[in-house]
């Protein structure tokens, strides 16, 4: 694992965050939620592909395959 990752992360929560923000004290509520939704779905899709990784080599060092 990169620290690469970590920054990406934390960029896109810092974002997100911001935007939350920013919509919620505008009074567009649904949207700020909108936003924050799609953000977890981004780290998440960034993060499955890692444990999908962390699982590969786990099956590879007990010879599982």
């Amino acid at each position: 694992m990169s620290v690469d990752l970590i920054f990406k992360i934390a960029g896109i929560g810092i974002v997100v965050g911001i935007l939350h923000t920013v919509l919620a004290k505008i009074g567009k509520e649904e949207y700020a939620y909108i936003a924050t939704l799609a953000g977890v779905v981004i780290v998440l899709t960034m993060v499955i592909d890692i444990i999908s990784k962390l699982f590969d080599n786990i099956k590879s060092v007990f010879r599982l395959n």
